[in-house]
């Protein structure tokens, strides 16, 4: 196996630099990022992620690079993927501002990379013993327009991820300034009662991860009623299931949150429509 990196269409050996250390992406944090699932050797999900990669950068106001459309974009993942030999991976697309400057900088065209990290598992696997988790009580994170992107700024989360590391706890769930529950450190949020989906609305803060819309889509497409909505600590307390979603994963099944124990029947269905959804693809 190959140990490359796709550096601005160009691919560079993934063992040495890729990057300069002015590289606003490791200064500044300015850029967003989009994790895609390798299937079989094809990325998972290319429309809605080249979708949110165009939209973020709009309002990142990053031009994206000459050349760079979403032909090229899937082209480029395959290329890597064929190169590397990795054909169930996780892949990284980073997009940084590519300047110089400080906070101001010098001009707005976007300059990437591509990564490949190889996945022992050929299709998304529902976990077999589920999450133990709790809600991270130290910060809240602010709703804006930046908090529906993966933006490279992802202090948040990997708080929330060292105090669940701290706790013996396997994730946590962030609160918006509200007081809303809308996501985990690593993905989005659904609950199931009666048989019904809920999740937090885009308008409480979470991110407009591509799994959760796969959900939601395929969860009506196949008679099972979503709501998008605000949930609170107390409709936790009153759910038979509750799961996390993000692209590379699939679904993540919670077992306990404190005291209360959850199923995960609805979980494994969805689980199974999502594998079918990309032999499709």
């Amino acid at each position: 196996m190959k140990d490359l990196v796709n550096l601005n269409g160009e691919l560079v050996p993934g063992n040495e630099p890729v990057i300069t250390l002015n590289n606003r992406a490791f200064h500044f944090g300015d850029g967003s990022f989009e994790s895609m699932r390798i299937v079989e050797g094809r990325p998972c999900f290319v429309d809605a992620h080249w979708a949110r990669l165009t939209t973020g950068a709009g309002l990142l106001k990053i031009i994206l690079p000459e050349g760079l459309d979403r032909g090229s974009f899937e082209q480029q993942i395959i290329e890597l993927v064929q190169r590397t030999g990795h054909t169930s991976a996780r892949c990284r697309f980073t997009l940084f501002r590519d300047a110089n400057g400080q906070y101001r900088p010098e001009r707005n065209t976007g300059g990437y990379t591509i990564e490949i990290a190889a996945l022992q598992d050929p299709h998304h696997i529902l976990n077999e013993n589920g999450l133990m988790v709790d809600i991270w009580p130290e910060m809240r994170k602010p709703i804006n327009d930046l908090s529906r992107h993966k933006t490279l700024n992802c202090q948040y989360y990997v708080m929330a991820a060292l105090w669940s590391q701290q706790r013996n706890l396997d994730d946590c769930m962030l609160q918006n300034e509200r007081g809303n529950i809308i996501e985990s450190s690593s993905g989005n949020l659904f609950i199931v009662s009666n048989g019904v989906l809920y999740t937090p609305s885009l308008t409480d803060g979470c991110v407009g991860g591509v799994m959760r819309a796969q959900v939601i889509n395929l969860a009506i497409a196949n008679g099972i009623k979503v709501y998008e909505c605000s949930l609170n600590p107390q409709n936790l307390l009153a759910a038979d299931e509750v799961f996390f979603t993000n692209a590379v994963s699939g679904i993540r099944w919670v077992g306990t949150y404190r005291t209360k124990r959850y199923a995960h029947r609805l979980s494994g269905i969805l689980t199974d429509l999502i594998v079918a959804s990309t032999m499709k693809a």
